[in-house]
């Protein structure tokens, strides 16, 4: 039986897990339990789980990693204030299955540097389906990784088409339920950029070697091509009750999680090039993984300040990748890459955001 802690249990990935959870008593013990704000929710769990050690906000969620004793962290934090449970839960050897990929992004290499080999288990639905397909073949063997995404809801539209676009209309996913900001970088596909430096980092694969698809039924969740020509796909209805239990669990796999295609069906599924020119995030991300230390911190925190605009009414849907890149343009990274160094980081891109923002026409 595994000992869990849930960070963010009273979002939607942390909901889910507890679901699952739930569901298989003789495999998990529930040890933990922490939410960002709400209280009461996040008293209604510990009652229904009988969980005593239980944290609210990110520095008690920290602490809470490191006083109990666990063998699986979930953490399902939401944005960069991530990064320090990431750490203690690294730091305590426990295995962390890791749904916030901001503290892997933004923490790069502090990150790898602590992280003892398979300690981290993707529980995003794309890098989950790159963790089970990698099973196949050797580390020498693989030539490319292919990530897909939905296209979001603007998929097929040029820049042009995108000018006037609402908060309204940015949020109406076609697959996922997700958050505010995660649903809007989903939009902007900076989500998908995001994801391609998660990628790198998890699985050691060169940015020449990732590749973006557009696959709009969201049905292949991401695809490895091997140097003999071979490509293994994972393919599952959208339910991220899989890689949860996967993250959870990982290698074994759970009965019943989640339910299989009906292969008796006809369907068709579809795969497209990236539009580049009217989503250029994804290139965006790559040219600051590439650059690596404090860019990757930069890219996210600039984002997280332009959507909170966007959905404020201060910056206009393009605007927010352009913001982004105008602060990566502006930065200069320190000399050395630290925890420090990171939270400064991210405040400068914070407040250039802020000002280029208030002086966008």
């Amino acid at each position: 039986m595994r000992r869990i802690i849930v960070l963010g249990s009273t979002g939607s990935i942390g909901t889910q897990a507890l679901d699952v959870i739930r569901s298989n008593p003789r495999r998990f013990e529930l040890v933990g339990l922490a939410a960002g704000s709400n209280a009461e929710m996040l008293a209604v769990q510990a009652e229904q789980f009988r969980v005593e050690a239980t944290a609210l906000g990110a520095a008690e969620a920290e602490q809470l990693v490191r006083d109990v004793e666990a063998d699986v962290v979930l953490n399902a934090i939401t944005g960069s204030i991530g990064l320090g449970s990431t750490l203690a839960a690294l730091k305590a050897g426990r295995t962390l299955a890791l749904a916030n990929k901001e503290s892997l992004i933004v923490g790069g290499e502090l990150v790898r540097g602590i992280a003892a080999p398979d300690q981290i288990v993707p529980v995003d639905s794309e890098h989950s389906a790159l963790a089970q397909a990698l099973r196949s073949g050797t580390r020498a063997e693989v030539r490319r990784l292919v990530v897909t995404a939905s296209g979001g809801p603007f998929r097929g539209r040029t820049r042009a088409e995108m000018q006037t676009v609402t908060p309204q209309e940015a949020l109406a996913h076609p697959t996922w339920n997700m958050g505010r900001v995660v649903t809007t970088n989903s939009a902007t596909l900076v989500n998908k950029g995001l994801e391609v430096i998660e990628a790198h980092l998890l699985f050691d694969i060169d940015y020449d070697d990732i590749d973006v698809v557009v696959h709009p039924q969201s049905m292949v969740h991401s695809m490895v091509e091997f140097i003999d020509g071979s490509t293994i796909a994972q393919a599952s209805p959208p339910d991220m009750r899989l890689p949860i239990s996967l993250g959870l669990d990982w290698p074994h796999r759970i009965g019943g999680v989640g339910r299989p295609l009906d292969w008796t069906q006809a369907t068709s599924w579809t795969f497209e090039p990236l539009d580049d020119a009217a989503f250029p995030a994804v290139s965006l991300a790559k040219q600051v993984g590439r650059a690596g230390a404090t860019f990757p911190a930069v890219y996210n925190a600039a984002n997280e300040q332009a959507v909170e605009a966007f959905h404020e009414g201060r910056l206009p849907f393009l605007g927010i990748v352009e913001t982004i890149a105008a602060v990566v343009d502006a930065h200069e990274p320190p000399v050395a890459l630290t925890v420090e160094s990171l939270a400064d980081a991210e405040a400068w891109a914070r407040r250039t955001a802020d000002h280029l923002i208030a002086a966008h026409p």
